[in-house]
């Protein structure tokens, strides 16, 4: 039997990335997927005509009433959410003399409040299902020692924090609660925009950032995602689990 068989899992941004590779590793053990896009409508649609019984649905997880009107329909069209993966993020580095409010108030409103937003609506359908939790923080919130990212690095130690208080918050429902913390992953949002000279350059310099000699891919974070969400891992709960190649620049290796 499938590990997901029958289960209805939302995921958060996954028309494209991290989210596509995990939307498409659930859905060939069995889930129907409710997938999340803000603005990249075609990649939603795309992905919804290759995996059987998936749906799609506009929202931005900033937003508290877009993400009511989400779930909701979600409720219409597919029923009752059994998984919840908190993937939307947004990544972006700059130093303290480039501190822009507006710039700074989007990575926490997606980031951190993104995820609350997402767990506050969707909890209802976790009690009765004794659902899971699954929130995307990153080794950055860990303790890399990669410059330009503080405030990124702290909206994603909120969520390793979240994770944890989320596990104790739920246990009585008997909702597990993890997290992965990826480190580099080449992907649409690492490498958009970038020429493919500047793109080699980072991953080589990422490849040699770690114990492994590897460069990470959008693969590696859905099989760890497929991990939480089965059976397999039906004794962790509060966990943040690294997936990062073995990055050897850290300020720190532990929260």
């Amino acid at each position: 039997m499938a590990k997901l068989e029958n289960k209805i899992v939302l995921i958060t941004g996954s028309s494209r990335g991290l989210g596509n590779a995990i939307a498409r590793k659930f859905a060939a053990e069995g889930a129907r997927i409710a997938i999340n896009y803000n603005h990249d409508r075609d990649s939603a649609e795309k992905l919804k005509n290759e995996l059987p019984g998936s749906e799609i649905f506009q929202a931005d997880v900033s937003d508290h009433a877009s993400v009511t009107c989400m779930v909701n329909d979600i409720h219409n069209k597919m029923g009752t959410i059994d998984i919840l993966v908190n993937n939307a993020g947004i990544f972006s580095a700059f130093s303290w003399d480039e501190f822009n409010d507006e710039k700074i108030r989007k990575i926490f409103d997606i980031n951190l409040m993104g995820p609350i937003y997402m767990v506050k609506e969707c909890l209802p359908d976790l009690k009765k299902n004794h659902g899971i939790i699954i929130n995307m923080a990153s080794n950055a919130g860990v303790g890399t020692a990669a410059k330009g990212t503080t405030i990124y690095s702290i909206t994603k130690a909120a969520v390793a924090m979240l994770t944890k208080r989320l596990a104790f918050d739920l246990m009585e429902w008997h909702i597990r609660v993890n997290a992965i913390a990826p480190g580099w992953i080449e992907s649409d949002m690492t490498l958009g925009g970038k020429s493919a000279e500047e793109a080699e350059k980072l991953r080589q310099s990422f490849k040699s950032r770690t114990e492994l000699n590897m460069i990470g891919k959008p693969e590696n974070i859905a099989d760890a995602a497929l991990f939480l969400a089965s059976k397999e891992s039906e004794y962790m709960d509060g966990q943040v689990l690294v997936v990062d190649g073995g990055r050897i620049d850290n300020l720190t290796h532990s929260l």
